[in-house]
């Protein structure tokens, strides 16, 4: 009976050993994932970040265009009441 006492103590000690070993394995495996999906967080934002960049340079570059054209226009304008 003693030893059937010890075996059972000694099958529970193992099923908390066990069950220890993996809680700490799913701790880790935790870290991990949150640790991975924190830099691809962070790769999306600056991703997203420099798209807004170029977005806002191509709206300056039209804007820039749009500035131009009307710059030249004025100056068109200018000449022609000077050659008059």
């Amino acid at each position: 009976m003693i030893l059937e006492e010890e075996l059972e103590e000694l099958k529970k000690e193992l099923e908390d050993d066990e069950e220890l070993e993996e809680n700490e394995l799913n701790e880790e495996l935790e870290m991990e994932l949150e640790e991975e999906l924190e830099e691809k967080l962070e790769e999306e934002f600056e991703e997203l970040e420099e798209l807004k960049k170029d977005e806002e340079l191509e709206e300056l570059e039209e804007l820039e265009e749009e500035l131009e054209g009307e710059l030249d226009e004025e100056l068109e304008g200018e000449e022609k009441e000077l050659e008059e």
